[in-house]
């Protein structure tokens, strides 16, 4: 059988964007001899993420995170279908999920590390499993009910960084229902404003590269700002947690403006940054979702319900085809998706 894959062909360097050219597409022979405990799978969608970014460095940086190896292939969130099996666990036709499936059209894969889902919890929308009702899902809904302190009637205000992202376009949602009675979302396109402000019901969005966020945030939120889901790290979050109140809680989920430069994780504060969450006690603790999987069962259901209930609205930007995979990975990290990227490799 010929399988089309991806390897990382070369790294971008510590400190530089990485480039398509970083990938290759390969073709290979793959033999379906199952042994005990294998299936063989044909992948459906592919998910790129701004933690690979850190697997493209030879070192990089998170000790949960294990680097890409040159000319292997690349791997990730992934889902299937399982076409043979020798996994007493599944069956033909079964759709199963990993966050370790490699990057190519059929794989033979132990049934032990895979995860079987079933599609009735997204209506069939089975990229759903990589983004809203899989690992981003739980991060955006976990982040903000174990580090965000949201209470209802509280009149708190909530700011999300990379809001127009997988992770941030379903936090701000999150915190909107959990009772956040003004969320605002900084972006950078004015389509990513619209999207967030008619689509997702946000209170109001910030393009960061033609608005002066300080200026913008002071009009919107003149009462300060209580709960910050920080996405993006850098300058964007120094202006924000600057606009922060006392006891106020800053939910750090990632920091992808650093994430092309040679810094340790998470990246150091200015020194005004961190004077400003001392003297306001203000909280900012690393939330690391792997931290939370026993609750992932019964979260992943709740995520499933207020989606098909039509409270939590899911955006997605498909690419089409296993050798835009590099392409995708690219744009992503530009900014050029609105909602979870994903990437379609069979139907």
């Amino acid at each position: 059988m010929q399988v089309q894959r991806v390897v990382l062909n070369s790294r971008p360097g510590n400190n530089r964007e990485p480039s398509p050219g970083n990938f290759r597409l390969e073709q290979i022979s793959l033999t379906p001899d199952l042994k005990d405990g294998q299936v063989l799978v044909r992948t459906l969608y592919l998910s790129v993420d701004p933690y690979m970014r850190c697997r493209m460095n030879e070192d990089t940086g998170a000790d949960y995170l294990a680097p890409w190896n040159l000319s292997e292939c690349v791997d990730g969130g992934g889902v299937g279908v399982v076409e043979s099996s020798r996994c007493s666990a599944l069956t033909e036709g079964d759709v199963v999920t990993s966050f370790n499936w490699p990057w190519q059209t059929h794989a033979v894969m132990v049934g032990g590390g895979l995860q079987k889902v079933d599609s009735q919890m997204v209506d069939g929308h089975l990229s759903y499993f990589l983004g809203a009702v899989g690992i981003t899902g739980l991060t955006a809904l976990l982040g903000v009910k174990e580090k965000g302190h949201v209470t209802k009637g509280a009149n708190q205000t909530m700011v999300v960084s990379g809001a127009a992202g997988a992770c941030g376009s379903l936090a701000g949602q999150i915190g909107r229902l959990d009772g956040c009675v003004k969320v605002v979302g900084i972006c950078g396109s004015d389509e990513k404003c619209k999207a967030l402000v008619e689509d997702l019901g946000f209170s109001a969005a910030i393009n960061y590269r033609s608005q002066d966020v300080s200026a913008r945030l002071k009009e919107i939120c003149p009462d300060g700002v209580d709960v910050y889901f920080d996405n993006v790290g850098g300058t964007i979050s120094d202006t924000i947690i600057e606009q922060m109140n006392k006891g106020g809680h800053v939910i750090l989920c990632g920091q992808i403006s650093q994430y092309n430069k040679d810094v340790p994780y998470p990246p150091p504060l200015t020194d005004k940054t961190q004077e400003i969450l001392q003297s306001r006690s203000i909280t900012r603790e690393r939330f690391m979702v792997l931290s939370y999987m026993s609750k992932a069962e019964a979260s992943l259901f709740e995520l499933s319900q207020l989606i098909k209930s039509a409270q939590i609205k899911v955006l997605e930007t498909v690419v089409n085809g296993i050798e835009n995979m590099g392409v995708a990975f690219c744009s992503m990290m530009k900014g050029g998706n609105i909602g979870k990227q994903i990437v379609k490799i069979s139907d």
